[in-house]
């Protein structure tokens, strides 16, 4: 009976990245069966931290992490959870050694209960290591299936791509952030002072992060490979738009890629892989 809970806390972290996020369930769908599950429970897991600091305004987000940490501690410990999406996780921490990157990324998590603005590049890159970093570091280690030698060379990479991810991430909510949560994360820019040549230089350096990556990308199993680049692309696109809609859009606006051009990309992203031209 074990493994039906199990398998059933798996099928919640499925249908929580599937409920949060069209574009990365497109992109797990193309990883090979035998890594989704665990890619599932990362992502439900750094979703519900997430949550937590994010969407709970209404109440003490701090008690709440206090919680989510405890129960978290606990299923590591105990090798089960009655909150599946932390049972489904704590199986995946234990197989491909996790623990290290996730309580970094817990740190991440309670840094935003208290921390609204990061002056310092120091304080910048410490906070997109721990939020997005370890994130991509966690999906490495499953890519490789554990494989350190494999992961020490790949690191670097998947570095750039999860910088990348969050620094786009934080230009499309650039007004959310500010308004709803009260926080600025690139170093030296308020709100009011975000301007063409301050966007440009974001936008030029995650162009950098991203052509880093690419390299990463391609060296990568092909387990993994056909869903990374297609998320890539998604968020290589997503900067592109915000790129062309400017500084107004990005004060005002939630910028996004519809359905459509989704399902484009990963028709498109199938093509180039099966002709081998990523």
């Amino acid at each position: 009976m074990k493994e039906l809970f199990d398998q059933s806390s798996f099928e919640i972290s499925h249908h929580v990245t599937r409920r949060y996020s069209t574009s990365f369930s497109l992109g797990i769908k193309l990883f090979h069966p035998s890594i989704r599950n665990a890619i599932y429970a990362i992502y439900g897991f750094v979703r519900y931290a997430d949550e937590i600091v994010d969407s709970f305004g209404q109440y003490d987000r701090a008690v709440l992490m206090d919680e989510f940490i405890r129960d978290y501690n606990l299923a590591i410990e105990r090798k089960i959870s009655l909150n599946p999406i932390l049972n489904s996780f704590q199986h995946i921490l234990h197989k491909y050694d996790l623990k290290e990157l996730s309580d970094i990324f817990l740190e991440s998590m309670v840094m935003d209960l208290h921390k609204s603005d990061y002056h310092s590049r120091e304080d910048y890159e410490k906070y997109i290591y721990g939020s997005a970093d370890v994130v991509g570091l966690m999906c490495l280690k499953v890519f490789v299936n554990g494989d350190i030698n494999e992961y020490n060379a790949l690191k670097s990479y998947a570095t750039k791509l999860g910088s990348a991810f969050q620094k786009v991430n934080f230009l499309r909510d650039f007004r959310a952030d500010n308004e709803l949560l009260g926080r600025s994360y690139f170093p030296n820019v308020a709100f009011d002072d975000l301007n063409e040549k301050a966007t440009k230089e974001i936008i030029d350096e995650i162009r950098e992060d991203f052509y880093e990556a690419k390299i990463g990308i391609r060296k990568l199993p092909l387990t993994a490979r056909l869903g990374v680049y297609l998320a890539y692309k998604y968020y290589v696109v997503l900067l592109r738009k915000i790129e062309r809609k400017g500084v107004e859009s990005i004060l005002n606006n939630r910028i996004r890629i519809s359905n459509s051009v989704k399902m484009f990309l990963v028709v498109k992203t199938y093509i180039r892989y099966k002709v081998n031209i990523l």
